[in-house]
């Protein structure tokens, strides 16, 4: 029960976070900024950082409901997997978009400062990540296959419900 505990703020922490880097990333100034008032297309890292906030939310989703309502779809490694991938994509983005922000020759007003924030929130989000997925390996290696099951296909409903004789 502690997983659970542990568990469910952090879901929500990472919901949370990407909703503020899709929101600052796509409709917020940046990559609307450069679609609406310049020539040029919005570049590839912002783009990048609409696409892994997105990738999240569909993970969180299926992290947290595959193992309670399709458990044959849910294996263990899959899981770690997405978790994983995740991880490395929110590295990857506030990097790029880190050092893309570094090499401008100017950088100013509030689509710079949305930009700096959008870096800054992904890689809050890395961290919230990168906790999720050490806590799946953890009991990956602890407990084997059982132990990551049962944690995860355990909810409310199905311990208010027992098998009818």
């Amino acid at each position: 029960m502690m997983a659970f505990g542990f568990l469910l703020p952090l879901r929500l922490a990472q919901v949370f976070f990407a909703w503020v880097v899709v929101g600052l990333s796509g409709y917020g100034l940046v990559a609307h900024w450069y679609n609406a008032d310049t020539l040029t297309a919005s570049p590839k890292q912002i783009n990048f950082l609409i696409f892994v906030p997105v990738f999240s939310l569909i993970s969180v989703f299926y992290l947290e409901l595959a193992p309670r309502f399709a458990p044959k779809a849910s294996h263990p490694y899959a899981l770690f997997v997405v978790e994983v991938l995740n991880t490395l994509f929110y590295f990857s983005g506030f990097i790029a978009l880190a050092v893309f922000i570094g090499k401008l020759l100017f950088c100013r007003g509030s689509v710079c400062s949305a930009a700096r924030a959008d870096a800054v929130f992904a890689a809050f989000s890395w961290i919230l990540w990168a906790a999720s997925s050490v806590n799946s390996a953890l009991k990956m290696f602890r407990g084997g296959f059982k132990s990551m099951k049962t944690d995860q296909q355990t909810s409310s409903a199905m311990k208010e419900f027992p098998a009818q004789p």
